[in-house]
């Protein structure tokens, strides 16, 4: 590669590169990838387990019955027989979809993507919570959208902020574009929506007349409790825009997702992807119908679910374990992530530069998942990859460094 020590390519870029910036799960995929490197720090689905006759018969049988097809663009939309399947995920959240409501995309994070660029002017004023999905950031900041995040508890986003938020932007004239919401084992907190909060804010969205923007990847992926049901079949408003992928349940490779969205939304979405790639992946298409067609999609997901339990269980005993009593963490009930909370005066970048040099151990830091880069003495710690073995050892090397500096901050200060 030729170096260029400049960038004489300055004034070519438009003004939205000018607040670009990368996520902080994306700069951190080269060293996790190192095989020295513990890595608590991707939330990476765990395809080890997924069945390799299952993929074998599968690839197998599109290959010899519709190779030609799965090699030709199709519609920007997707396929129906997919719409169907997604239909059938959905269903086993109870929730009701029409097909015709139905678009694929390119993994999840398209769909976060095309809402933001089709709905988002530079300056409109989006809603989040704090903290909030890192790899939504990028797409919020790059359409220069104004972005207000309401903290969040055990119960998900603290509603009584919402709503004095609400009124003190309809007081100033200002009605935001959408609320974006993960109502389910939140990445990277790891909480989930209460029911009564859900009810809240599909209520709230009524009454203001807003968008939701439901992002609900990991909904299928519950340990335990009482499943909820989703904002998307409470709303009777057609407020809600509802994104999910398949990467959780069958393999984040395939690149598929979905958004669910009343029709006049859904028509401008259909523009926007053409502009983007012209149609989802045929190929990937045929081999998630093929899928179900052939297997039980629900067997794999259940198989996954108990891996994803007990290294669950193996993190929350190693942070007990390891970490200083100053720290508090998450207890999810699903999904792939805890979020631990450390004492103010810690910078959880700083402990990531001195946790992979001195430790070889990776987390992603917390100020990634806010906009303005609050949130410094935070972090994600994801269980969905890495062995228990590793999780004990990888726990163990962090709360090392994270009581260090703990005592160097007290000698400091006498």
């Amino acid at each position: 590669m030729t170096r260029i020590d400049f960038d004489k390519y300055e004034s070519f870029y438009s003004r939205r590169t000018h607040g670009m910036r990368s996520s902080v799960m994306r700069d951190l995929m080269a060293v996790i990838a190192m095989p020295d490197v513990i890595s608590l720090a991707g939330g990476l689905p765990n395809t080890e387990s997924f069945p390799a006759r299952t993929l074998d018969k599968v690839m197998h049988e599109v290959a010899m019955k519709t190779s030609a097809a799965a090699l030709q663009y199709g519609p920007t939309d997707g396929f129906e027989e997919t719409k169907q399947n997604i239909v059938k995920v959905m269903a086993e959240e109870k929730t009701v979809v029409d097909p015709n409501d139905v678009i694929i995309t390119t993994g999840g994070q398209q769909g976060i993507d095309l809402v933001t660029r089709i709905l988002v002017d530079p300056g409109d004023t989006i809603i989040t919570e704090a903290p909030t999905y890192p790899g939504a950031i990028p797409s919020f900041v790059s359409f220069e959208a104004n972005v207000i995040q309401i903290p969040l508890d055990d119960d998900g986003i603290r509603t009584g902020l919402l709503l004095a938020e609400l009124e003190r932007l309809e007081k100033a004239g200002t009605r935001p574009k959408f609320i974006y919401i993960i109502p389910n084992f939140h990445n990277p907190a790891g909480v989930s929506l209460s029911m009564e909060r859900r009810l809240e804010i599909v209520e709230m969205a009524k009454e203001y007349e807003l968008i939701i923007i439901e992002d609900n990847p990991y909904g299928q992926l519950r340990f335990e409790g009482e499943q909820l049901p989703t904002l998307y079949s409470l709303d009777d408003n057609h407020n809600v825009i509802y994104l999910s992928t398949f990467s959780k349940i069958i393999s984040p490779g395939i690149r598929l997702g979905w958004m669910v969205a009343p029709p006049p939304l859904l028509a401008k979405f259909n523009l926007g992807k053409q502009a983007a790639d012209l149609c989802p992946s045929t190929l990937a298409q045929m081999i998630v119908n093929q899928y179900f067609k052939d297997f039980r999609w629900q067997d794999y997901v259940e198989e996954v679910i108990k891996v994803y339990r007990t290294r669950r269980d193996a993190m929350l005993a190693a942070l007990t374990e390891y970490f200083p009593e100053e720290a508090s963490w998450t207890h999810p009930q699903g999904g792939f992530y805890i979020w631990a909370t450390l004492p103010e005066y810690l910078d959880t970048v700083d402990l990531l530069a001195l946790a992979l040099e001195e430790q070889k151990v990776a987390f992603v830091p917390g100020s990634g998942a806010w906009v303005d880069g609050s949130g410094a003495n935070h972090m994600r710690l994801s269980f969905s990859v890495a062995s228990e073995e590793q999780i004990d050892e990888g726990i163990k090397r962090i709360g090392k460094v994270i009581r260090e500096q703990m005592d160097l901050y007290k000698a400091l200060q006498g």
